[in-house]
């Protein structure tokens, strides 16, 4: 960041802080010099490619701050990722992607083999997304909205969304494309429910009735900013025998989804895009160990599944004028949790309750997913009648700055 940027910031006071870092991260744009993601070729359908992906991002949070009564004021490094590819031949590939953790470590959240004999046809092994909603084979930087509904979407997963396990996966005259897989699952630690190590099987299926998405492989986006006429249905299975619970208490997974995504081309009027889900999670009536419902961040893939029916509802429009280096992009997110009630021998173990969640925010496309800032506001209504003490409603802005090469 330049001497002149900073000073920027430095004479925003708290009351306008979040607006300056609007400003300010626009104009860095101005600055930022041409760069691409690299294909060194070494020999007939031969290659290794290198790039990489950041999202940064100003939270004003309320009761965030470490006091927990104050609101908090934080920049943060939300996520850097680091993407390779290889080709061996025109069929045989890989890829290796990292992510940023929470801790700033390194981890690796991608390590695919990839024997892609047709379009129709492919095998997957390693560390991959499993089949699942939009929202979780979108990721963070192909999303509408800047941040992951992690309210409602909760699938499984052992590393940001992903599993261990064997895919396979075809595009069928780009109007279906499916995916189908087994993986390591939920619960495989000694004295978990599913100890003894059963697999998780997963598939997903989607119907192209307009124009083919533009994402790779079984992969989604929530917008494509207008390149295409979308209108894509999907449907989801996971299932997992005794994927929930503990060795002494144990029960079934099963989740399952349909989601929509709808988008029009941008021919000069600008673009309108829907999208909306429905997800129906069921754990055999068992609670899934101790972990808080609102611990949405199940990365280590033991704990935090929660039975109930969830949804959500997300509305675009992208303005067709440019202004400045990018287009105008505003959108608004619906999410809502029905939590079931779980009771064990008359004796309540987990209360039920609608939690809801508002999004509201616009985006400024420089560049599709590869250049962008947002903005969003957030508000969160846990039900009052769980009895959480962290059950009140909060708010906050976020402004973030997300760039891929």
């Amino acid at each position: 960041m330049s001497r002149q940027s900073i000073n920027q910031l430095g004479q925003c006071n708290t009351g306008v802080r979040a607006l300056c870092a609007v400003v300010t991260a626009a104009g860095l744009f101005a600055a930022l010099p041409a760069q691409a993601g690299g294909t060194i070729n070494i020999g007939p359908d031969q290659s290794v490619s290198v790039g990489f992906g950041l999202r940064s991002s100003f939270t004003s949070a309320e009761k965030g701050a470490p006091d927990g009564s104050s609101r908090s004021e934080d920049f943060s490094l939300d996520s850097i990722r680091l993407y390779m590819g290889a080709s061996l031949n025109k069929y045989i590939k890989a890829t290796f992607n990292t992510e940023k953790t929470a801790d700033n470590n390194v981890q690796v959240i991608d390590g695919i083999a990839q024997f892609e004999p047709m379009p129709e046809f492919n095998v997957w092994a390693g560390r991959m997304l499993p089949p699942s909603d939009r929202s979780n084979l979108d990721g963070p930087y192909y999303l509408l909205a800047w941040g992951y509904p992690g309210l409602v979407s909760q699938y499984p997963s052992y590393a940001v969304g992903r599993d261990n396990g064997l895919l396979a996966w075809g595009n069928v005259d780009k109007k279906v494309v499916y995916s189908v897989g087994a993986f390591e699952g939920h619960n495989n630690v000694a004295g978990a429910s599913s100890e003894s190590g059963n697999l998780l099987y997963a598939g997903r299926v989607a119907f192209n009735l307009l124009d083919a998405e533009l994402a790779p492989a079984y992969y989604t986006g929530s917008t494509y900013f207008g390149a295409a006429d979308i209108f894509t249905i999907g449907l989801v299975v996971q299932h997992q025998t005794d994927g929930v619970g503990t060795a002494a208490n144990k029960g079934n997974y099963t989740g399952a989804n349909i989601d929509v995504l709808y988008e029009t081309k941008d021919t000069g009027s600008g673009s309108v895009t829907l999208e909306g889900a429905a997800y129906k999670y069921d754990t055999g009536d068992t609670v899934d160990t101790a972990v808080p419902f609102d611990n949405t961040n199940n990365t280590s893939g033991v704990g935090g599944l929660t039975q109930g029916k969830a949804y959500l509802l997300g509305a675009a429009y992208l303005f067709p004028q440019t202004v400045g280096w990018g287009k105008f992009q505003p959108y608004a997110r619906y999410q809502q949790f029905d939590r079931d009630k779980i009771t064990n021998n008359g004796v309540v173990d987990l209360y039920d309750g609608k939690f809801k969640q508002y999004d509201f925010g616009v985006n400024y496309v420089i560049a599709g997913p590869n250049a962008k800032i947002s903005a969003t506001y957030t508000e969160t209504k846990p039900d009052d009648k769980t009895p959480l003490a962290s059950n009140t409603d909060l708010n906050q802005f976020t402004v973030g700055v997300q760039l891929q090469f």
